[in-house]
């Protein structure tokens, strides 16, 4: 007997064999948080639904997808940038802002004064909102603390979120992000403490999972950017990269170059960069969030992945300075109306590949035996319905490891 069973449902499974990988009028079967069995009604075992399992959920001919996977976030942060963003769009430049002590500075200060409770507290409200678009898995980057106690604190903050929504959580270690003040004159000396004494703290306390760093004229040089991936390495660590948003900087090849789970934004990235990225098998995330609230005009090279088959995925990129947006739905949305991608595209970039770009793909992103029971149950009447709503969510459930954790019972 299976723990629960789903039935009466239109399953896009997501396999890479075909268009959405639909089974109508089928099922899923669920054993110890695992997927047991898939496939048509027709074809359950015989015997009545309520034989066959312990619970039995009727869909009523609803949509079952995978749970949505949310692959870039900055979700753990302190105050607010509302205040810049107003100034902004009353003419006041972002150099004259970041010089008044604004700009990502502004949030580190934030975040560092804040307690790990008041941190959680508003990362928790933030999550609810994904989970309510059928988010199962979130990864979640540190960044904003730039010292030791603090980067510690965000990611403690990241491993409470797992724990008590039950999500699967990816804690991403982003200490090279922006240079702090001590470090201002010297960021060869901050790259040498980030790799000495910053991700080793975090390491030996068992809070990271895999490293970022952000590659930019304004962020860290390639050669700065390789000398965390060499200590990542030494710790076993899987490495991804904020790669090619603003400029080329070969961002994608160094990603490639260091078998990264994924290169992130690359609306410069070039065709040498998306052939190493393709032989690597290092997927390309698409950020619109960011394109859409910075009013970028360089479109990230959707043909030249496609022509070279690299895995495109897509995230919100939620963060207080360039895109505070909770919402993956809105981000498929843009995903197709920004970037030109198919609805089957935007939701192959929060599946199999957001999964990929986690390194998760054995675990999740595809509704296959022996997977975990991630996944979400939707009222449409076809799967391009969740890219073509905005700022609706036709989200009924979310599932996770086979249980419900939207909505919330009790």
């Amino acid at each position: 007997m299976w723990d629960a069973i789903w039935i009466n449902a239109h399953l896009a499974t997501m396999t890479p064999e075909g268009d959405y990988g639909i089974i109508k009028n089928g099922s899923i079967g669920v054993v110890d948080g695992k997927i047991r069995w898939l496939g048509e009604m027709s074809a359950l075992p015989p015997g009545a639904p309520q034989e066959l399992a312990k619970e039995v959920h009727d869909v009523q001919g609803k949509w079952i997808t995978p749970g949505l996977i949310d692959c870039h976030t900055h979700l753990v942060y302190g105050g607010s940038r509302a205040g810049e963003f107003e100034k902004r769009l009353n003419g006041v430049s972002y150099a004259e802002i970041a010089a008044a002590g604004g700009g990502i500075l502004s949030t580190v200060a934030a975040t560092n004064i804040a307690e790990e409770d008041a941190l959680y507290a508003s990362a928790r409200k933030r999550l609810d909102t994904l989970i309510g678009e059928g988010v199962t898995g979130v990864e979640i980057k540190s960044g904003y603390g730039l010292t030791p106690d603090s980067e510690a604190k965000m990611l403690r903050v990241a491993t409470r979120l797992g724990t008590d929504t039950g999500l699967r959580v990816q804690r991403t270690f982003l200490g090279a992000h922006a240079l702090p003040p001590k470090f201002k004159e010297d960021p060869d000396g901050y790259i040498e403490h980030v790799c000495k004494e910053m991700l080793p703290a975090v390491f030996r306390e068992s809070l990271v999972d895999a490293v970022d760093a952000f590659g930019e004229k304004i962020g860290f040089t390639p050669e700065q950017v390789a000398r965390v991936f060499e200590r990542a390495k030494k710790y076993g660590l899987p490495v991804k990269l904020h790669a090619d948003q603003l400029s080329d900087q070969n961002g994608g090849a160094l990603a490639a170059e260091y078998q990264a789970l994924s290169a992130d934004h690359l609306e410069y990235a070039t065709e040498d960069s998306i052939k190493k990225m393709a032989e690597a098998g290092t997927v390309a995330v698409l950020l619109p969030g960011a394109f859409y609230f910075l009013k970028e005009t360089k479109l990230p090279p959707l043909d030249l992945m496609r022509q070279h088959k690299v895995p495109m995925a897509i995230a919100t990129d939620c963060n207080p300075g360039s895109s505070p947006s909770a919402s993956i739905l809105l981000m498929m949305n843009m995903a197709c109306m920004l970037f030109g991608m198919t609805p089957l595209e935007a939701l192959q970039g929060t599946t199999i590949n957001a999964a990929k770009a986690l390194g998760w793909q054995e675990e999740c992103g595809t509704l296959e035996k022996g997977k975990t029971a991630d996944f979400a149950l939707w009222d449409i009447s076809h799967p391009a319905e969740l890219s073509y709503y905005i700022g609706f969510s036709p989200c009924e459930a979310t599932i996770r490891g086979g249980q419900t954790v939207h909505p919330q019972s009790g």
